[in-house]
């Protein structure tokens, strides 16, 4: 394969995803409409100002790189809600597993909630980043029909080509075993428009290109992950309980307040295991998740 799948806008959830099912990745074109993505670059142009150089091979000696990305544009908000990325991670991530409470055997799905935040700038020079698998940050492993942890997105801010930087992606790698590793030849670009965006599973091998061009390529990109792991970035520190109250609830939850079934992450509340999203409430009720999923049982 020397090209990735693009897809339009219009295209369905369920043919982005049988994308993803075979190659590991798709592209979205127009993922973004202009007047988004104007308002994104202006937030980004302002957020990145004083950011400074990488300073290793991974990160890059040529890129700039910012975190807390909630904090600095609403579009990392707009990105997540996005029906064909929430419909890809939901597919991928929140797949029911039957287990057993006392004699009872159900089935029970987690949730998914934002793992990483980050703004890319590569500038011209920049070489190109080791190919890895996002899902490392766990030490993850891939035997036949593992169950994926996280699903990327890398929204291009300005146009993705071959000669800027565009993301290198190993189509298929995400069927590979943990014995085989990836080779350089095996990658290809990611060439797409900007507004347009790279959707990616945990399990496939990727990294940023070598800059050869003469301008910088700038990408807004996330990763939604099991709610039932630790998030890469720490949210709970990236952002103060003030900036964190600012936020709508769908988008606290996706942070990290609130409960992977069927009680990761709660809070002591009057002696119940409460879903901690009410400490962000003013007078809010303490919900017992675990209470509720007893009762959903």
């Amino acid at each position: 394969m020397t090209t990735l799948t693009t897809l339009d806008a219009t295209c369905s959830t369920e043919e982005a995803i049988a994308v993803v099912e075979r190659d590991g990745g798709v592209i979205i074109r127009d993922f973004f409409d202009a007047d988004v993505l104007k308002e994104l670059r202006s937030d980004i142009d302002a957020a990145m100002a004083n950011t400074p150089w990488g300073q290793d091979d991974f990160s890059g000696h040529r890129t700039k790189r910012l975190y807390g990305v909630f904090q600095h544009t609403q579009h990392a908000a707009t990105a997540v809600r996005h029906p064909h990325y929430a419909g890809i991670a939901q597919h991928f991530l929140e797949v029911p597993k039957p287990v057993y409470v006392g004699e009872d055997l159900i089935e029970l799905a987690p949730n998914y909630q934002v793992g990483v935040t980050s703004i890319i700038d590569i500038h011209p020079g920049e070489g190109a980043q080791p190919l890895h698998r996002d899902d490392t940050v766990w030490q993850w492993r891939h035997p036949e029909g593992y169950r994926q942890a996280r699903v990327q997105i890398m929204v291009a801010v300005t146009d993705f080509t071959a000669e800027n930087g565009g993301t290198m992606v190993v189509p298929g790698s995400h069927k590979w075993d943990d014995d085989r590793g990836p080779r350089a030849d095996e990658a290809v670009p990611t060439v797409m428009s900007a507004g347009s965006a790279l959707i990616w599973v945990g399990g496939t091998f990727h990294g940023g290109g070598t800059n050869t061009s003469d301008s910088n390529r700038i990408g807004l990109t996330l990763g939604l992950d099991l709610g039932n792991l630790r998030q890469e970035e720490n949210a709970y520190l990236t952002y103060s309980t003030e900036v964190m109250k600012s936020f709508d609830e769908d988008i606290q939850q996706l942070l990290g307040w609130s409960v992977c079934p069927p009680g990761t992450g709660f809070v002591d509340y009057q002696g119940t295991m409460a879903d901690p999203i009410f400490l962000l409430k003013d007078g809010g009720e303490a919900r017992n998740s675990y209470a509720d999923f007893n009762d959903d049982a």
